[in-house]
């Protein structure tokens, strides 16, 4: 028996997927997760994700698919987190390639329910932004999404769409989402987590990080990204919600958009036009600036003046959590510096490590 999970952004979707089945499926065949290696700027310094040509020591599954195993690698400069989970999770991570467009992504997923003749099929987005109309001010990247939801509603198999977390990835608030969300599937516990929590240790995605938080039982507001997102934690945080395929795709207006498209660039003239932007080219803006800057090479005194600077604002706005990442990015700190800064903060302030995220003291 084979489940078959796409995870709808990839990076800390995949995550979040293997959580699902451990959830869901337990002791059952391991799953085979579709995903993207699009791990952003934190890990990948190339914008956009990446396709199978930038890796070595790939395995093909059929001849649209490829695996990425623990001993594939990401040929420099590119990036991945892939190999890592697929060395520390035991799924096989299939790799999602949009560089052909919607119509290429249908394909792969064609090839590999042919291949695998899966017992299911879920498409599983941790936050709700597959759900966007497309113009919100708050959406941030909704291409990624939108074109998974394009190939999955094309392709000939039953597709469930699985919403983790509403609102958690900060890109809709949860009201904006609330009237689309069907029943309940599960809501995740502290115990769920349990299959990711080596993962959570390093794994940069916020979202995810998130939704283990509030399964943990962590309530409050969250700080996220480089913007400072806030999100809310309450006890709707870790439940998974069942949406019809057929309403989300008939909401999503990028998604209609891109059915038929036949490679990334046409895609993206699309977000430009429904969404006014791009995703990738405003990663491609952010690296370009990323690559002026000079990292600020910080002390352990000098890193907990600017901590106690960055909490006391941060409680000013109301916030009792917030990220490393977000920390990391506060700071002026490099990607390659989050594991240090992280390390150096659980050790000298381990009761607010609230696993994984950072808890804001109440009071200074």
């Amino acid at each position: 028996m084979t489940r078959l999970i796409v995870a709808a952004g990839g990076g800390g979707d995949a995550v979040a997927a293997a959580m699902l089945h451990a959830a869901l499926y337990g002791d059952e065949d391991q799953a085979v997760i579709l995903t993207y290696a699009w791990d952003r700027l934190l890990i990948d310094p190339l914008p956009g994700p990446r396709r199978a040509s930038d890796f070595t020591g790939l395995q093909r599954i059929t001849p649209a698919v490829w695996s990425v195993p623990a001993e594939a690698r990401p040929i420099a400069p590119a990036g991945s987190t892939l190999p890592r989970l697929a060395a520390e999770l035991p799924h096989t991570f299939a790799l999602l390639d949009p560089y052909q467009g919607a119509e290429g992504l249908t394909h792969q997923l064609e090839d590999l329910v042919s291949h695998l003749e899966p017992e299911s099929i879920d498409l599983l987005d941790v936050g709700g932004d597959i759900l966007a109309r497309g113009d919100e001010p708050t959406l941030k990247s909704p291409l990624a999404d939108a074109l998974t939801l394009a190939a999955c509603c094309q392709v000939n198999a039953p597709v469930r769409l699985l919403v983790a977390g509403p609102g958690l990835d900060g890109e809709l608030p949860p009201e904006d989402v609330d009237g689309m969300l069907g029943p309940v599937i599960h809501t995740f516990t502290a115990r769920d987590v349990d299959a990711i929590s080596s993962v959570l240790e390093w794994h940069p995605s916020e979202a995810t990080g998130v939704l283990a938080a509030a399964a943990r039982g962590v309530r409050g507001t969250c700080e996220i990204r480089d913007a400072g997102l806030p999100v809310p934690l309450t006890d709707d945080s870790p439940r998974v919600h069942k949406v019809d395929l057929d309403d989300a795709v008939s909401r999503n207006q990028l998604a209609r958009a891109i059915m038929a498209t036949e490679t990334l660039d046409e895609a993206e003239a699309h977000s430009r036009e429904i969404c006014g932007y791009s995703e990738i080219d405003y990663e491609r803006n952010k690296a370009l600036w990323l690559n002026d800057q000079q990292p600020t090479k910080l002390g352990p005194e000098a890193i907990s003046a600017q901590l106690d600077q960055f909490e006391a604002e941060a409680r000013a706005r109301g916030v009792t959590h917030t990220t490393f990442r977000r920390i990391t990015e506060a700071l002026n700190l490099s990607g390659s510096q989050r594991d240090d800064l992280r390390q150096l903060l659980i050790n000298s302030r381990p009761e607010q490590y609230d696993a994984p995220l950072w808890r804001i003291p109440a009071v200074a």
